[in-house]
């Protein structure tokens, strides 16, 4: 796992934290984020941001009024029915649309609040409290379920076990880094349906390179 984070960091850089944007934007974005490109959801997330100027704004407006700002991102009906449901349930909470008294709980407390909201999971859970606050969690998406199993890092069938599973695998200083370089990695190298094998730099560790290359030579 050292050696691994090692090339990683060697190869992509050392991140650095660095907020990304407060907790219920974080939120937001992250709902914007599923089943579409990076791309397609900041700019869902910028068209909306500049439509609604308020968190609140967004509540009292209607879903069809939401979806239409954040469309470049796709299931925009869904994400807007998600997106209001999840602001609906904050300020019923707390009085106010605000997540960022999240930072006095411990991790497991933090974790256990986001994902007691209807709609969040682990990985939008995950995203919250490492871009907006720098917990050390590991969000799990297609990417890193995709290649921690690949590798052989986690033997698992689902990303929500995939996370559970690297709690106890990475160390948590280098989890920030290895998250975004990991990502970095399947999109340029290990992609879904043909991993670029022959550029990669972590054959040595890999299992599927193994089984599939260096097994039968």
């Amino acid at each position: 796992m050292k050696t691994i984070i090692s090339e990683l960091d060697k190869h992509y850089g050392v991140k650095h934290w660095k907020r990304w944007r407060e907790p219920v934007g974080e939120l937001v974005r992250t709902i914007l984020s599923q089943n579409t490109t990076d791309k397609n959801s900041l700019r869902a997330y910028a068209n909306l941001i500049d439509t609604f100027k308020t968190w609140d704004e967004i509540l009292e407006a209607d879903e069809t009024e939401i979806a239409e700002p954040i469309r470049s991102g796709g299931l925009a009906n869904i994400k807007a029915k998600k997106i209001k449901k999840s602001l609906m349930e904050i300020k019923k909470r707390e009085g106010k649309i605000d997540l960022e008294f999240l930072a006095d709980y411990n991790q497991e407390e933090a974790e256990d609040y986001l994902v007691s909201m209807d709609g969040v999971g682990p990985k939008t859970a995950a995203c919250v409290l490492i871009f907006s606050f720098n917990f050390p969690i590991m969000p799990v998406d297609t990417h890193v379920h995709r290649l921690s199993n690949r590798i052989g890092l986690v033997t698992t069938k689902t990303r929500e076990k995939t996370q559970e599973a690297m709690k106890t695998i990475i160390p948590k200083k280098n989890i920030y880094s290895f998250h975004l370089n990991l990502i970095e990695h399947g999109r340029k190298v290990c992609k879904a349906s043909k991993p670029l094998c022959s550029q990669c730099f972590l054959t040595d560790f890999c299992d599927y390179f193994y089984e599939n290359f260096k097994k039968t030579s």
